[in-house]
């Protein structure tokens, strides 16, 4: 097929995707008006009392305080007596159904009946006007001058109603003068400045532990400070807040390496020991300065600035693996400073009194482009148009990203530009098909040009270091592919909900381990679903990405289609996380130049490095079955298990690479448990630790050997 019959091909098949895509966002609203909006209550049998309300009046409109309502039964002769409010109204609980008279009573007025008032139905309404009776009109006739009344005395009923507070309507007879208002300037203080208001002194006892007005010093973030943006720094809308964080890092993990002392892998002299301990500090200053205010509005203008600084240090048992060069020995340290956020943003417009808005971020920024950083996770520079629409039941982001070259030991960005582009676009929809679940649906483009790159290492990343590239000259390629996903998150009912499903299609005008140009057509499903049960929550989950098994380099049953599944820059929180071995640790494939797995990554997807290689189509993709549970042990210390079976989808890719035939499917078993304590409640201070060990199957001991793989981690976060 040739390339304009291809790109005709990929719009064809797109083309019905999109068109689903429009019709479920048209369609979300209809499908919102026919869930319910609740559970159905159980069938009942029909209420025998109602509740009888109302308001008595006179003639002016005014309500009557005080007034009595006798009501009779006429068949049963069941009483109830109430009386009128200040304003005039009455209420009534429990009043069985039938009919009733009802008898109004209250001084100066006339007394009222009515015979038949009927209460049905599971609210009854009452109104009703009384008349004030006739000395109290001959006294307000009287007070108004009428020639040939008779004017009552003094005191008489010309007065107001007992408890009412008012005259009647043009009474005259007894002079009340009215409440003078005070000015405001009396009662009230203007301030031109709200945030400068002194705090109340506060002592309710001699000897008190509590104190809820407390000044706040510039060092203490629990309280209001300058410098944590509680108040303005100048005018009144514009804030600063500093966020210093330190994170300590310890790992000790058992990795499979060579020892160098044999370029046979079957020789029992091939694998070395393979413990490795890794120490890392980080120390990362957040600069952020914003207009706005101290409301659920979103920011008009923000200005934001973060730098972090790395130290690590690896210590290893084999020489070459922490630098190209084997005189630099099994151990390095190592520093670098790294700009992750540097951006600016302002407001577009506003779009509703909802706190709809439409706004823009231009520069270096945080971004993940679905819920668990199954395919794009990163802090690069870029521009990023997002907002909200309907009262925030709808919330989009436009994206695009010029990517930096990363650090190799720190991973954290360098000043060098990667010659990687990546475009965004997600909707997400709040409420979908039932309350409390967020669907979202994302297109993704990612760009990456051909080029050639060695890591600060020595080791060559781009393009990976195998197949057609080691038999032959470096051949730098280009990428172009493309992501449709649908994902989501939230519960339904009692059931919490994560799933995600992506289709990736595309080409590599050549894959270094099938020596050609190849087709993308790739695919990724992911679905949890746990259960809360008082302070502990169940879980279990299914990962699975597509393999390749066909694109053995001159092979007749080649068809030119990469189907393995790989990932943008993926960081991947799912079947474990840190508490997962597979997950948490990176396994590299020896003898070859590639990694089995990258940290923080699900997917086999044999790349030379996550954040400064390439995407490899060309892969044996994975099966992943998982069990787990979450422990509140206490509200500052929770408690995780985690288990995990794993297995390649196809082994073919790896038969390729290493030369070896067979490798079995079964990847192995993978087992941890870990905690997180949070001593002042908060995140200023959070410590994290866990064990995880992976038992190998059969596919890793004809790789490996059978030797267990295991982790030991620990972190302490301090944060201001």
């Amino acid at each position: 097929m040739q390339t304009g019959g291809r790109s005709l091909w990929w719009s064809v098949l797109c083309l019905p995707w999109f068109g689903i895509f429009l019709l479920l966002v048209l369609a979300t609203p209809i499908f919102a008006r026919q869930v319910p909006g609740g559970r159905r209550l159980p069938e009942r049998s029909p209420a025998s009392t109602a509740s009888l309300q109302g308001l008595i009046r006179d003639s002016q409109g005014h309500g009557i305080p005080g007034v009595q309502l006798d009501l009779r039964n006429t068949s049963s002769g069941q009483h109830y007596i109430v009386a009128t409010n200040a304003e005039g109204i009455f209420r009534l609980r429990d009043v069985r159904l039938g009919t009733y008279e009802v008898k109004f009573t209250r001084e100066h007025f006339e007394t009222q009946t009515i015979s038949d008032f009927k209460v049905s139905g599971p609210i009854a309404v009452l109104e009703l006007v009384l008349r004030e009776s006739s000395e109290v009109v001959r006294a307000a006739t009287c007070s108004s001058g009428v020639p040939g009344m008779p004017c009552a005395a003094p005191g008489s009923p010309g007065t107001p109603y007992p408890g009412i507070g008012r005259p009647l309507p043009q009474e005259a007879a007894t002079q009340i003068s009215t409440e003078q208002i005070p000015r405001a300037s009396a009662n009230f203080s203007p301030n031109p400045d709200r945030w400068d208001i002194a705090m109340p002194d506060w002592r309710r006892y001699e000897m008190q532990p509590d104190a809820p007005y407390v000044k706040g010093h510039w060092y203490d973030p629990y309280n209001r400070n300058k410098l944590k943006g509680d108040y303005p720094i100048f005018g009144q809308r514009w804030f600063f807040n500093f966020t210093g964080t330190s994170e300590t890092g310890f790992d000790g993990r058992r990795l499979p390496t060579p020892s160098g002392l044999s370029s046979d892998p079957g020789d029992s002299g091939f694998f070395g020991r393979g413990e490795q301990a890794f120490v890392s500090e980080n120390l990362r200053l957040s600069f952020d300065l914003f207009r706005g205010d101290t409301s659920f509005r979103p920011v008009d203008f923000r200005v934001r600035i973060t730098p972090e600084i790395n130290l690590n240090f690896l210590q290893t048992r084999e020489r070459g693996l922490v630098n190209i060069d084997t005189r630099k020995g099994t151990n390095r340290f190592d520093t670098h400073i790294g700009l992750q956020e540097a951006f600016v943003e302002a407001k577009i417009h506003d779009l509703s009194p909802n706190y709809d808005f439409v706004s823009v971020r231009a520069g270096i920024q945080q971004f993940s482009s679905d819920f668990r950083g199954f395919i794009f996770s990163e802090e690069q520079p870029g521009v990023r148009v997002f907002g909200n629409l309907r009262s925030n039941r709808f919330a989009y982001n436009v994206a695009w990203f010029d990517l930096l070259e990363k650090n190799t030991n720190s991973g954290l960005n360098s000043f060098h530009k990667r010659g990687q582009q990546v475009y965004v676009a997600n909707l997400y929809i709040q409420d979908f098909v039932a309350k409390g679940y967020t669907t979202e649906f994302s297109f993704h483009y990612n760009r990456d040009d051909a080029s050639i790159h060695y890591d600060d290492n020595g080791f060559l990343v781009r393009p990976a270091p195998v197949g057609a590239v080691v038999n032959g000259t470096v051949h730098p390629h280009n990428i172009r592919a493309y992501y449709l996903g649908w994902t989501g998150n939230g519960h339904i009912g009692r059931i919490n909900v994560s799933n995600a499903f992506y289709q990736a299609l595309g080409h590599d005008d050549f894959n270094t381990i099938a020596g050609r140009r190849v087709d993308i057509n790739a695919r990724m499903g992911a679905l949890e679903v746990s259960i809360d049960k008082d302070w502990a929550r169940f879980r279990a989950s299914f990962f699975y990405a597509s393999g390749d098994s066909s694109n053995r380099s001159g092979a007749s049953r080649t068809d030119g289609t990469a189907r393995g599944f790989d990932s943008i820059v993926d960081d991947m929180h799912f079947a474990g996380s840190e508490n997962s071995f597979w997950d948490h640790e990176g396994i590299r494939l020896t003898a070859t130049g590639v990694g089995l797995v990258s940290p923080m990554s699900l997917l086999p997807d044999l790349r030379s490095s996550k954040e400064e290689g390439q995407a490899n189509f060309v892969n044996p993709g994975i099966y992943i079955f998982n069990l787990g549970a979450d422990f509140e042990v206490t509200p500052k210390l929770r408690a995780f298990l985690n288990s995990n079976y794993l297995r390649f989808d196809r082994t073919e890719p790896l038969e390729l690479l290493l030369f070896q035939r067979p490798i079995r499917h079964s990847i192995g078993t993978d087992v941890g448990t870990g905690f997180e304590y949070r001593p002042p409640l908060s995140e200023n201070i959070v410590i994290r630790g866990g064990a995880s060990a992976l038992l190998p199957g059969q596919s890793l001991q004809d790789i490996y050997n059978g030797r267990v793989l295991f982790s030991l981690f620990a972190k302490v976060k301090f944060q201001f």
